[in-house]
């Protein structure tokens, strides 16, 4: 599929833009490169724009807009995709926990491709082949050259063929490319639902983006919350009726049982302990969806402005 030349492709091209971006590019030991989008500074917005195309191979558009949240007009990020089930489930989705002794962080991107060890992967034959990797990690710290090693081994690939790309929440970049995965929340929850994901033929999404976090911790449960109480997205499938019905309960983030509370409530109510909390909360707050089949129209969910208000300290 060429994914993770699509991402590398789109790194260089922005390589001249670095100082506009604040992006920091360092070279470790073993000659992988590391682009710091937002580690020890807060980065920028046009920085988290870029981020979230490189998660998703530059296979989405993804653009401003805005959305109105109680009598608030806030800024939104808006997501566009022809190519879903690449776009968000080969590339964006977070499914690899990177860690060594004294770093963690999710990874995801194309580099995902190349280790091929998760269930959905294997499930739908997503693959890729080349000798570049592009992998984005969530995290306040920049990973050391051992580490570096070890991620480009399970991509069989030479370190200096590896690309990190890294932000923290709190900074523009991370909060950015995490909101801008409305869709991904959402196809996701559908695998977990047991619907073919094949039948789905494009998506847009949008979700409200909230003020940054004063810490990363702060900035987790707001950029839940944007995706849970206030995510907005649009599905056109090809398939049966009968199976966009039986997903009506399930779909969207109010089936949780855990849903009603600002995310960083819950978060803290099991110990910040992520595993703990009800997986089907992981979704977005409302989801239509457009059966090019029968021209039938479904709505799931709504969004929920108070909760928004009250995580956003919009007062």
């Amino acid at each position: 599929m060429q994914l993770n030349q699509r991402s590398w492709n789109l790194v260089n091209h922005h390589r001249f833009a670095w100082h506009e971006l604040q992006v920091r590019e360092h070279s470790l030991d073993n000659g992988t490169s590391v682009l710091d989008f937002g580690t020890k500074h807060v980065g920028t917005l046009s920085g988290g724009q870029l981020l979230a195309k490189i998660c998703m191979a530059d296979l989405a558009e993804i653009c401003w807009t805005t959305r109105s949240i109680a009598e608030w007009e806030l800024p939104a990020v808006q997501v566009t995709t022809d190519s879903p089930l690449l776009a968000c489930m080969a590339a964006q989705y977070a499914g690899w926990p990177v860690q060594s002794n004294d770093y963690y962080a999710m990874g995801s991107g194309p580099a995902r491709l190349l280790r091929g060890q998760e269930p959905l992967l294997l499930e739908y034959d997503l693959r890729d082949s080349g000798h570049q990797a592009v992998l984005v990690l969530e995290s306040a710290k920049i990973p050391k050259t051992q580490l570096a090693n070890e991620i480009a081994a399970e991509c069989g690939i030479a370190p200096d063929q590896l690309t990190l790309c890294i932000a923290r929440t709190s900074s523009f970049p991370g909060t950015v490319q995490i909101v801008a995965r409305c869709i991904e929340t959402t196809l996701h929850k559908l695998f977990e639902l047991k619907f073919p994901l094949q039948a789905i033929v494009s998506a847009t999404g949008n979700a409200p983006l909230p003020p940054l976090g004063a810490d990363d911790l702060q900035a987790i449960g707001r950029t839940n919350d944007a995706i849970l109480y206030g995510a907005y997205v649009t599905l056109w499938v090809d398939c049966a009726d009968s199976e966009i019905e039986k997903l009506c309960p399930s779909l969207p983030s109010n089936s949780s049982s855990d849903f009603g509370r600002p995310f960083l409530e819950i978060f803290e109510s099991y110990d910040r302990d992520f595993y703990r909390v009800d997986k089907a909360l992981f979704s977005p707050a409302c989801v239509l969806i457009n059966n090019l089949k029968s021209g039938r129209m479904f709505r799931f969910g709504e969004i929920h402005s108070g909760i928004l208000r009250k995580s956003f300290g919009l007062t």
